[in-house]
């Protein structure tokens, strides 16, 4: 019998868990979510994959403290980039983060829940999130808003955790990752990856709203990624 999901808060805005979460060292995946959002996106473009990507309009859902929009921005000069979370603290260090990269006139924060955004249908050319599903109890909710606010022809690419199958898979992963970092972040790490969806239940959400269930890979020994075209219908579901 496999490890059953149990949530932890949807919100981490305590100043403590911001700043636990920003001072533990996301530098190697964060380099690596945007390298492969880059060479999707350059799968996507066919010819012209070798041409500088212009990202266009980027939604990035549950940024945390900006990390990695300001990574995108240092590999794409053009992109701009709404970067939201719902959690003040994490925005207050991420407002200290951008000003500090000298991002101020391309990343804009805004206090924004993921499952009930007031942007309009189609107005990002990519949408991006590293991490936010498994804070959210019902995430069919958010990838669907996720669907709809991405352009027709818009990029998708969202990465999460994915959770072991059994205790003595996650309590390792916990050792792997976090094992040189306090006793606080080893414990939210621990309680991410059990709150986290597995492969299986994320390509059932994702099939359900009209995508190829295969468009979601294990990434790494830990990580899932779904990355998709937004093909829209009328009722703004793609495939």
């Amino acid at each position: 019998m496999g490890l059953d999901r149990v949530l932890e808060p949807e919100v981490m805005d305590s100043e403590k868990e911001a700043q636990e979460y920003n001072d533990m060292d996301h530098s190697v995946v964060n380099q690596h979510f945007v390298e492969e959002l880059c060479k999707f996106a350059g799968d996507q473009a066919g010819d012209n994959k070798e041409a500088d990507l212009d990202f266009g309009d980027v939604l990035d859902l549950g940024t945390g403290t900006a990390l990695i929009p300001i990574e995108l921005c240092r590999q794409d000069h053009e992109c701009r980039v709404m970067a939201v979370d719902l959690a003040v603290s994490m925005l207050e260090l991420a407002r200290y983060n951008v000003e500090a990269a000298g991002m101020i006139e391309r990343i804009t924060l805004a206090q924004v829940d993921a499952k009930k955004m007031g942007y309009d249908r189609g107005s990002f050319d990519l949408v991006m999130s590293n991490s936010i599903i498994h804070h959210i109890p019902e995430p069919l909710i958010c990838l669907r808003e996720m669907v709809r606010v991405a352009a027709e022809d818009g990029l998708l690419f969202i990465r999460d955790l994915m959770r072991p199958h059994d205790a003595e898979t996650l309590e390792q992963l916990v050792l792997d990752y976090t094992g040189q970092e306090s006793e606080y972040s080893q414990q939210l790490f621990r309680d991410s990856l059990h709150a986290a969806l597995s492969l299986d239940e994320i390509r059932a959400l994702v099939a359900s709203l009209g995508f190829n269930p295969n468009s979601v890979q294990a990434t790494s020994d830990r990580h899932w990624t779904w990355a998709a075209v937004n093909v829209a219908s009328e009722t703004g579901i793609g495939q």
